[in-house]
């Protein structure tokens, strides 16, 4: 209780307490993530999410992205409990562009990629035609230092980018070229779980991905996907595709030039294009990273975050580090694309 003082009896008046759990609370760069925060220890975050699903989802789709912070959430079991509170389609990691180590049931370490290079913004499989709709990360172990996860609003990147070059991408859409090159990229066993060429084939029939062996080893894709998106549940229509993330010139300048060395454009492990295989030119490339770059936002991680991003309506990267650093993640709710892709 605090007093007032005043002319005559002292008021006394009661100090409402803390709520258990506080909802929306602001950030300093605007509200991208939103915070859940708990504010006594023990409340078990599976328990929460079950209590307050629709309210998150609402939550989600407003903002694009929700931290939810001080829950009781002891690593990858009490994670994948919050998964299944969250959502009943928790799913497998299929169509690899990255390596990942699966935990437990449909928990996966994040991208297992070199600590000092960055990852760049991306919509987790939107080169596929089914994709999650949320992907959610757990921070088990903090980052030494650095490691943060940026995160950039899709449908803000769409409203930034000039109309015409949107008209452009939207009528073309975008071309998607991958080698998996033993030694250099990911192998084709590893990112379509299999060792059999036959399964290989039938999943890429199967999605409209072309196919072509090369030599005894080498597989080469092309598929081509629409450049936009629409999200089923807000309707709201965002930038949602690979096309800056498998550009080859997104990777570290070294790297860059050390492939173009060595190999022909077209066995280049990543490369992307105009939905018609047309170049996408230098200038449009710079004004997409641009358009990225003023609309990423970022957090430091704290041990047991869960962050849950809508996959269509935000994109997610990752900040170089310094070890230790443990982040798990899961993706549920899937989606089929309509239609073809362009």
């Amino acid at each position: 209780m605090s007093e007032q003082r005043v002319a005559g009896p002292v008021i006394r008046r009661r100090t409402a307490p803390a709520p258990m759990v506080e909802i929306g609370a602001d950030w300093p760069d605007g509200p991208l993530p939103a915070l859940v925060r708990a504010n006594v220890p023990g409340v078990e975050l599976a328990s929460w999410i079950a209590d307050n699903r629709t309210a998150l989802t609402e939550l989600g789709w407003r903002h694009g992205a929700v931290l939810m912070r001080g829950f009781e959430v002891g690593g990858a079991d009490d994670f994948g409990a919050a998964m299944r509170a969250l959502s009943d389609g928790v799913l497998s990691y299929g169509e690899r562009s990255s390596p990942r180590s699966e935990v437990t049931d449909g928990i996966y370490t994040s991208t297992d990629h070199p600590a000092d290079q960055p990852i760049v913004l991306h919509n987790e499989q939107s080169y596929t035609l089914n994709w999650p709709l949320r992907i959610v990360f757990h921070c088990d172990v903090a980052p030494g230092g650095g490691g943060r996860t940026p995160l950039a609003d899709s449908r803000r990147i769409l409203a930034t980018l000039r109309p015409e070059l949107v008209a452009e991408f939207d009528r073309r859409g975008v071309l998607y070229q991958r080698n998996y090159l033993p030694g250099i990229s990911l192998p084709w066993q590893t990112a379509f779980q299999t060792e059999s060429r036959a399964e290989v084939e039938a999943y890429c029939a199967a999605n409209e991905i072309e196919v072509e062996w090369v030599g005894q080893d080498q597989l080469r894709t092309r598929q081509a996907r629409p450049a936009l998106g629409t999200h089923p549940g807000s309707g709201q229509r965002s930038w949602f595709n690979h096309a800056v993330f498998f550009h080859a010139s997104s990777l570290p300048d070294q790297v860059h030039r050390a492939l173009r060395e060595a190999l022909a454009e077209e066995d280049l492990p990543y490369q992307t294009y105009y939905g018609d295989g047309a170049p996408i030119p230098d200038p449009v490339l710079a004004e997409l990273r641009a358009a990225y770059a003023a609309e990423t936002r970022a957090f430091a991680w704290q041990r047991g975050d869960v962050l849950m991003v809508e996959n269509m309506l935000v994109a997610h990267g990752r900040e170089p580090y310094t070890p230790p650093r443990r982040i798990l993640t899961a993706m549920a709710d899937p989606y089929a694309a309509a239609g073809s892709a362009p």
